[in-house]
């Protein structure tokens, strides 16, 4: 599956409509929590189970989404971090799973 629109409404949440027709719908803290870069992955796991990040309204504000390839995107967020790649499979995935990933 491949993304024909991807659009962030309300500084709240990212809605990304597919080419098979159906819409996901992320939070954008959701979105940031789960960034999949090296730096937010590893402190992922260096917390526990019950921790909760939390984030300045700044922090989930997305400046730019971008293009990686034809597999993936790109996010800016206000604060300056763009290192993670959203793979497009990813993204289902975290719009489906809880948040005690």
């Amino acid at each position: 599956m491949k993304p024909v629109l991807i659009k962030v409404h309300n500084q709240k949440e990212l809605f990304i409509n597919w080419d098979d027709n159906t819409v996901t719908k992320i939070e954008l803290k959701k979105l940031r929590r789960f960034c999949p870069c090296a730096t937010c992955a590893m402190n992922r796991e260096n917390e526990s189970k019950t921790y909760i990040p939390l984030f300045t309204s700044d922090q989930i504000k997305v400046l730019r989404i971008f293009e990686v390839g034809s597999y993936a995107i790109g996010i800016t967020w206000n604060d300056g971090h763009n290192t993670g790649i959203y793979e497009f499979p990813y993204l289902n995935y975290i719009a489906k799973e809880n948040d005690s990933l």
